[in-house]
């Protein structure tokens, strides 16, 4: 088998992160805030079976964390037989699943009895109201019991937090009381510029040290941990009796010159960068009959010919605004958040 392949800038292939589908039960005001989208056509996203070829394929390229994400990935019908596919390679180090949680309360056992590893979920806010404010949801008890359900059965639980300054950057210390209680670590997101945040603007946005300062001040001196992955989205912290959180500063403290992530759209396009503009449609060379090595090459020679730093080139843009307005996402569904997965 031939080395894993290196981009331009020396960065290996690790981590794919693959949308099960790009429908999603919240209308969150970061990711979703339009009153309707247009949806990818149902035959048009790759079945169980051609994730899991694809996934095999990856995986000859180095990639050993598979993370499912949407939309909402526990939309996708039978989606613990996708999990038992891909646990059935028995060649990932890591399979995880990102979800809002509203579905996770009845999933949670058959998908860790399935093979899943480890579970994020999206928890905004602790107030109800809120919740109804930020999803367009009243449903927020149903998040909270899948969080109850998953706790027990995935011992890494991790607790996703969108910041978003006047918004919910009072709750901070709230959350991670909230997820101590579970056992489980927090990760504060800084608010991006992605997708359908069609209202973001930077003074929206609680930065990294802002957050760190905010914890200072509820418990403590907080100290970096070291010795984690170097790739991984988030910096984590420890808190003085041990309790850790995670922040993850992709607006004010790009990581791309450590970033081993891709992406696979619902419909099999193959994406580089969060903010990339142009991807490549595995799908269609999959449905034309390319075969596995065929498929192989492709996936070595584009990521050796990457160049990628899009927050980076995002953070020094004069005049930073929203990414895209309506318009442009009209135009080009795949450019959304809930298509490309998160």
């Amino acid at each position: 088998m031939s080395a894993p392949p290196l981009d331009r800038h020396g960065r290996p292939l690790g981590s794919l992160r693959i949308s099960v589908t790009d429908r999603c039960n919240l209308r969150c005001r970061y990711c979703m805030p339009e009153e309707s989208y247009q949806w990818l056509p149902r035959p048009s996203l790759l079945t169980f079976e051609e994730i899991t070829r694809l996934a095999a394929i990856f995986a000859r390229v180095g990639v050993r964390r598979i993370r499912l994400t949407g939309g909402e990935p526990l939309l996708r019908r039978d989606l613990a037989q996708l999990i038992a596919m891909l646990a059935g390679l028995g060649v990932l180090d890591d399979l995880a699943l990102t979800t809002n949680g509203m579905l996770l309360a009845g999933a949670a056992q058959s998908l860790r009895a399935a093979g899943l590893g480890r579970v994020t979920i999206s928890l905004d806010t602790l107030r109800p109201d809120r919740f109804t404010a930020l999803t367009r949801s009243a449903r927020h008890a149903d998040v909270l019991a899948g969080i109850a359900a998953a706790a027990p059965l995935f011992p890494r639980l991790k607790l996703n937090t969108v910041v978003m300054r006047g918004v919910n950057d009072d709750e901070l210390t709230d959350l991670v009381e909230f997820a101590r209680g579970y056992g489980a670590e927090v990760r504060f997101i800084e608010y991006m510029d992605v997708g359908g945040a069609t209202d973001w603007s930077s003074d929206a946005v609680v930065s990294r040290q802002e957050i760190l300062k905010t914890l200072e001040r509820s418990f403590g001196g907080i100290e970096p941990i070291a010795g984690d992955n170097p790739s991984a989205p988030a910096e984590r912290f420890r808190l003085p009796d041990g309790t850790t959180v995670g922040i993850i500063a992709s607006t004010t403290t790009p990581f791309c010159g450590r970033c081993d992530r891709a992406r696979l759209t619902a419909d099999g396009v193959w994406y580089l960068c969060l903010y990339g503009e142009t991807g490549t449609d595995l799908r269609e060379l999959l449905r034309r009959g390319e075969s596995d090595a065929g498929l192989e090459e492709t996936i070595r020679r584009v990521w050796s010919a990457r160049t990628d730093r899009g927050a980076e080139a995002r953070l020094a843009a004069p005049g930073r605004g929203a990414l895209y307005q309506i318009g442009a996402l009209q135009a080009d569904p795949h450019r959304e958040m809930h298509t490309r997965g998160g």
